[in-house]
This record gives structure tokens, sequence and C-alpha cells, in this order.
């Protein structure tokens, strides 16, 4: 019989060791506790976060991949940049890497991604007006989880796990920006309630060219700066 080892590899107690050290540390970077460019040291954040020595580095290694955290020369850690021009490079990747997940997506989705897109819709613009009555770190967490699934939900029948994974990384990475917009109170609300019900009529109507024209002046509100 084949080891299954062959099939994919185990989940390890490891493995759980640095998804919870890496989500910590990733909910740090988008709420500038770590500052861009801020210089990581494995023994100062094993004081703050806890872990090993290896599996911190293993954290280190993950957020690299993922673009928020940079490998420096000196083989050590920085928290990525958070310039402008950042800002705008991942906005172009996310224009895209989204639209064209939304274009198959429309063209190859069903009705339970219909309804799943429906019901991310509806949880956001709850969202949005939570927020709005208490910004505060938690409501703020809940409001961009919210959002992060509303923009999973869009690509979700793109048959492309790649695309996929390619979204999250860039939403990942524009969190802190988004972030920032929110705690500085520089989000239209109103603006967004209108693009979001556009998206959901669009996509009712499976309308490519309103979809898409929807979903980009989302993503593009994020240079509002």
């Amino acid at each position: 019989m084949m080891d299954t080892m062959f099939l994919g590899r185990r989940t390890t107690e490891d493995d759980t060791v640095v998804e919870m050290l890496a989500s910590a540390i990733r909910r740090d970077i988008s709420f500038s506790v770590l500052r861009p460019d801020q210089k990581l040291k494995i023994a100062g954040l094993r004081q703050t976060y806890g872990g090993s020595n290896h599996s911190m580095r293993e954290t280190l290694r993950m957020l690299t991949s993922e673009g928020m955290v940079e490998a420096t020369n000196q083989r050590g850690f920085r928290v990525t940049s958070a310039t402008e021009e950042d800002l705008r490079d991942i906005i172009l990747m996310r224009r895209e890497i989204e639209t064209l997940g939304l274009k198959r997506s429309l063209a190859q989705g069903d009705m339970a991604w219909e309804s799943r897109v429906i019901a991310a819709l509806h949880l956001v613009s709850h969202a949005d007006g939570a927020v709005q009555q208490d910004p505060g770190d938690l409501t703020a967490l809940e409001w961009d989880e919210a959002c992060r699934e509303l923009v999973m939900s869009l690509v979700a029948a793109s048959g492309s796990p790649r695309l996929v994974g390619l979204t999250a990384q860039f939403y990942g990475q524009a969190r802190r920006f988004r972030l920032a917009l929110l705690r500085e109170g520089r989000i239209d609300f109103k603006a967004r309630k209108t693009r979001q019900h556009r998206l959901r009529d669009a996509i009712v109507a499976r309308d490519e060219r309103r979809a898409l024209q929807a979903l980009e002046e989302e993503i593009n509100a994020d240079l509002q700066r």
C-alpha cells in the first residue's frame, strides 16, 4: 500500500504553531504594531509571540513567501516596506488577478457560487455598518475578514487554485493599507455601498462588463490616500 506521505504532507504540531505565530505577526503588521522596514529579530519575536527558534524561523519564511516580510542580505528579516509605490504595485496585481478570477467565475460559477457571493456581500454590508459605529481593533479585524471573504468568493469558481492563492496573497499584502484608511476615517462607505449594489446586480445578471468595472472600482478605492 502506498505510504500516505507520498500523497501529501502531514500536518504536524509544528505546522499548527507556525500558523498561529504567522497569524499573530500578520495582524500586528497590518495594524502597524510592527512597522514597515522594521528589523525582525528572532529572539525579540520569541519574547513577544513565543515559539522556538525553529518555529519562528519557519514563520518568517512563510511570511516572506506571502510578501509580508523580506529576507535581508545579512540573513535576517524585516517587515516589507509600505510606500505609495508598493501600494500601486499591489493594486496593479490585484486588478489583474481578481478581474481574471471573477471573469472565469462568471462563466463557470453555478447557483451555489452566486449564493456565496450574495451572502458575502450581505456580510460586508453588515460589517461596514458595525465598523462605522465601533472602529476598534476587534471590529476592524471582523470587517477586514468580511471583505476578504467577499474577495475570495468572487474568484472561488475560477477553477484555478493558483489564481485563488494569488488572490489571497495580494489581498493580504494590501491589508495594512486598507486598515490605515479605516483608522484615518478616509473610507467613503456610501460609495462602497453603491459599488457593492452594482456588483451584486451585475453578478446576478451575469453581466461581465459591469461586474468587472464595479470590482476594479472597488480595488482602486484603496488608492484614495
